[in-house]
């Protein structure tokens, strides 16, 4: 195994030596720790450290460098060794460079510094156990290949074993005689050619010389179960493994005068070197027991049912009942406040948990409701909802409430649930959308707001009429959200408390908007515009002038009106699609003429 390294860079050497010094306690002398004062002694450390065959599991480096800033540093390295994690100390880093970090160096954490000791050997720790995984994954992935190699190799070998098997299966015949259930055999023109003992004696006969097929059900008086009448012989089993089918009956009955056996016929086609049918073997069995015991059984299952019916049913109109109050109160509803059952659930029931919030409405639903009727109003509104509510459920949320054509939905996980479902919801409206264009309607357009934070769930009501809410000022903050996606043009926005949850950067097309301040509330919140379902053109112009339109909000947050005009139309030439770009330009300006 290749040695490991873990590197620390920071401009000043007692932080150095601290660092270094708690890496040590937290993961002993598994791994190597080098150190550097500055971004280019770093890089130069990095390419010597790769040359020499070592890896280089984490690196961990100060922002505020003489020579380089943090965040161009670890997308220096990002480039040489992708897989190496990366954390910054982020003393005085502002909103930009974190984001600079996560979207071009692929940041795995930032820390505040000074660090809390306790929060760094967490973090190093997760982040070694991270490498080690992904690591052990590619590994794991080599392993499945050379598996599947020797896979393939072992089903060459059983081909040929499987062809040596036909070949001899012609060498069973002289074991036949043994076999305690009735043998016929026939040969391809249907005369019968052996018949061993036990089914001489279920038929009456052995081998009768010079008859025909046609012949079959007269000689050997073969009838159709519970009739007198003769087994057509084309539906024989015997006959149609003659035609290349293997075939099962249980409708065949033997007249042997006044004595009538029940037979199950099984017959299957047996094939010479050329694959020609040559013969056909027909296994038949007296079943009069099994009938017995078969009319016996369905004696007592009737009597069963007839015992058991009123409980059923009985049970049937709970579990349906069960079942409609789930289509009212979600199942992860009565979860959260502890309960297993609508019926367990108290006025008053209550319980406090961090979670996200989503909210999602249609743009100008009051005047595409106006051109409807009633009728198509709902038709419309129930055709939407049942195309967002699986993507909601897919991510581990449900829906806490329809409001009219809104949807409130709540994720008790990952914050990351939230916003892949609002992705998802965005690429189910555009496939949505086709059919609309299709059928001769319009498209229509949703904003999608998320918060997370501290929610309040509980029953709130009378003994007589109760029902299930949702409290928290982090609810009100996450419905203004969605009302500012139509002041930006955007689908999606998401609000800092989210983005700070987020586990997974890499999974998202991200950036920041604006900081404002929402209606109803004095605290800035930044907001980020999540455009991962944006058309193909628009995702791609917005990606590629990421860092441009970063720069531009930074000018325009200094109030360097012109610079950022500037940039913006720089953006807008690349993408002139940019509904925020062509906003901010305008308000540029607004405020310099």
């Amino acid at each position: 195994m290749n040695k490991q390294v873990i590197i620390c860079v920071d401009d000043e050497i007692t932080v150095l030596r601290s660092l270094k010094a708690e890496l040590r306690e937290t993961i002993g002398n598994d791994y190597q720790i080098e150190i550097a004062e500055g971004g280019g002694e770093a890089l130069d450390l990095v390419n010597e450290l790769l040359g020499d065959g070592y890896e280089i599991p984490l690196i961990i480096s100060d922002y505020i460098m003489p020579d380089m800033k943090g965040d161009e540093l670890l997308k220096r390295v990002h480039h040489l060794s992708p897989q190496t994690l990366k954390v910054m100390l982020t003393g005085q880093a502002n909103l930009e460079a974190v984001t600079n970090a996560i979207n071009l160096a692929k940041l795995y954490r930032y820390i505040p510094k000074p660090w809390q000791t306790e929060d760094l050997k967490l973090t190093v720790k997760e982040a070694i156990n991270s490498y080690r995984q992904q690591k052990k994954l590619a590994e794991q992935n080599t392993q499945l290949q050379q598996m599947n190699q020797a896979l393939a190799q072992l089903n060459r070998s059983q081909a040929t074993l499987i062809d040596q098997l036909q070949e001899n299966e012609s060498r069973l015949r002289q074991f036949l005689e043994a076999i305690p259930v009735g043998v016929i055999v026939v040969e391809a023109g249907g005369k019968p050619y052996y018949i061993n003992e036990k089914a001489k004696e279920i038929l009456g006969k052995g081998v009768v010389l010079d008859i025909t097929a046609d012949k079959l059900s007269d000689v050997y008086q073969i009838y159709k179960a519970g009739t007198t009448e003769k087994y057509p012989v084309e539906d024989l089993p015997i006959m149609r493994a003659i035609n290349g089918e293997s075939a099962t009956a249980k409708d065949l009955e033997i007249h042997q005068g006044n004595k009538i056996i029940p037979l199950e016929v099984w017959a299957t086609p047996i094939y010479d070197a050329q694959g020609n049918i040559a013969y056909a073997i027909n296994t038949i069995q007296d079943i009069t027991t099994r009938k017995k015991a078969e009319t016996d059984l369905q004696q007592l299952i009737a009597e069963l049912f007839e015992l058991n019916c009123n409980l059923e049913l009985a049970l049937d109109a709970e579990l349906e009942l069960t079942k409609a109050a789930r289509r009212f109160v979600p199942n992860e509803f009565l979860s959260l406040l502890g309960h297993k059952s609508l019926k367990d659930v108290q006025l008053g029931d209550q319980v406090q948990q961090e979670m996200s919030v989503l909210f999602s409405d249609i743009r100008d639903f009051t005047t595409l409701s106006e051109s409807m009727t009633p009728q198509e109003n709902f038709k419309f509104i129930n055709a939407y909802l049942s195309r967002m509510e699986p993507a909601i459920a897919q991510h581990q949320g449900f829906i806490d409430k329809y409001i009219g054509d809104a949807i409130m939905a709540i994720f008790s996980g990952s914050a990351d649930n939230a916003v892949k479902a609002g992705i998802t919801m965005l690429q189910s409206l555009a496939d949505y959308n086709q059919h609309r264009l299709k059928s001769g309607y319009v498209p229509i357009q949703i904003g999608i707001g998320i918060n997370t934070g501290t929610l309040m769930l509980g029953t709130v009501g009378g003994q007589s009429r109760m029902d299930t809410t949702v409290i928290s000022d982090a609810v009100n903050l996450a419905s203004r959200v969605e009302t500012l996606t139509k002041n930006y043009g955007v689908s999606m926005l998401i609000t800092n408390h989210t983005f700070l949850q987020l586990q997974d950067f890499s999974n998202y097309a991200i950036r920041v908007v604006d900081r404002v301040t929402v209606k109803g509330k004095t605290e800035l919140v930044t907001v980020f515009e999540v455009f991962n379902a944006d058309p193909p053109d628009m995702k791609e112009g917005k990606l590629k002038t990421l860092q441009l339109f970063s720069e531009a909000l930074y000018h325009y947050s200094l109030g360097n009106f012109r610079e950022a005009e500037q940039l913006f139309a720089d953006c807008l030439r690349q993408n002139p699609l940019d509904r925020v770009a062509q906003i901010y330009r305008q308000s540029c300006r607004a405020k310099t003429s």
